[in-house]
């Protein structure tokens, strides 16, 4: 059985709201040429049908070998500029329409709830609300929330939510704490994104908002960030300095697998790398579908890992997912 953690849609209710509304919504979907395109960060992109069609997201999937994928909402769409009332509003919407896509291929598709982060009193009413009706054992959230990282004290109760109604957290970024030098290139995306892990990352770390939440479970996307790569860096500087031990006397060494990690490295030297350091157990698949930063063989690209074997397979492919899913 292969398991895809990260893919993304954008539900047909939000759809419809942005065709319906887009002012009220601050992003609006414009025809050229006969296709419809969104805002993806500053940039047009193609609202393919996949995005917010379940029929067509389970085609991609038998296409590419996936069994089943958990669906959370596309970065452009996380909606934290709007005001709380709107945000939640907008939350609703993206969680009603994961709803009905994971309704229409049960056995398929798996939600991850989407929070109005902007107002955490709202994200905890709201995630309460799709674990009662919709069963969803995950959450999705931004790696930083409008320029906030997810470690400051104001989220600490959302996350606290999540972690005792037993939901894993999926953290992926959509800007970056760290501004400049990304304008060009494309940079904010393939530069910016990682390093936007890498720092929440490290202020989950250091700002003691791990020994609180000693059960939170936490998926990385994109193999991490840079941390697998730089966690002796991380550790070193614990025991050389005194800063990163003002709010925890835990070292990141025994805070590293804490996190679970997506093996979309785009370099199979680099996913054994991040095998190596974290362990199979904590690894899992992640398409980035629909986006073009996603692999062009997916499956492939797993197959291409130096001296993977048929345990540590399973485990990326299914266990690792399974166990974060609570079907295990």
């Amino acid at each position: 059985m292969n398991i895809d953690l990260h893919n993304h849609v954008i539900p047909p209710t939000v759809v419809a709201a942005l065709e319906r509304n887009p002012t009220r919504y601050g992003m609006s979907i414009d025809d050229k040429d006969g296709k419809r395109y969104f805002n993806s960060h500053g940039r047009p992109a193609e609202l393919q049908k996949v995005f917010y069609d379940a029929d067509a997201k389970v085609a991609w999937m038998d296409e590419n070998q996936l069994d089943i994928a958990a669906i959370s909402v596309g970065p452009p769409i996380y909606f934290y500029w709007l005001s709380p009332d709107v945000g939640l509003e907008a939350a609703k919407l993206a969680n009603d329409g994961i709803a009905q896509m994971v309704a229409k291929h049960p056995s398929r598709l798996r939600g991850m709830a989407h929070l109005p982060m902007q107002d955490p009193d709202a994200a905890i009413t709201e995630l309460e609300r799709v674990v009662k009706e919709y069963k969803f054992k995950a959450v999705e959230t931004g790696t930083s929330i409008e320029g906030v990282a997810l470690a400051d004290p104001r989220f600490r109760k959302v996350l606290k939510t999540i972690e005792q109604l037993g939901c894993f957290i999926f953290t992926h970024p959509y800007q970056c704490l760290a501004e400049g030098g990304m304008d060009e290139y494309y940079l904010r995306n393939f530069v910016g994104f990682p390093l936007d892990t890498t720092l929440m990352v490290a202020h989950l770390m250091y700002s003691g908002a791990l020994d609180e939440l000693k059960n939170l479970k936490i998926l990385l996307p994109h193999g991490g960030g840079y941390v697998p790569y730089q966690i002796g860096r991380f550790i070193h500087g614990f025991n050389v300095r005194p800063e990163p031990k003002m709010k925890t006397k835990t070292s990141p060494k025994n805070l590293l697998r804490r996190f679970y990690f997506d093996a979309l490295t785009h370099d199979a030297q680099a996913a054994r790398h991040l095998i190596n350091m974290v362990g199979p157990d904590r690894v899992v698949i992640g398409s980035d579908h629909p986006f073009d930063m996603g692999p062009a063989d997916l499956m492939g690209g797993i197959d291409a890992i130096p001296e993977l074997s048929a345990s540590e397979r399973e485990y990326i492919c299914s266990l690792t997912a399974l166990s974060l899913l609570g079907e295990d």
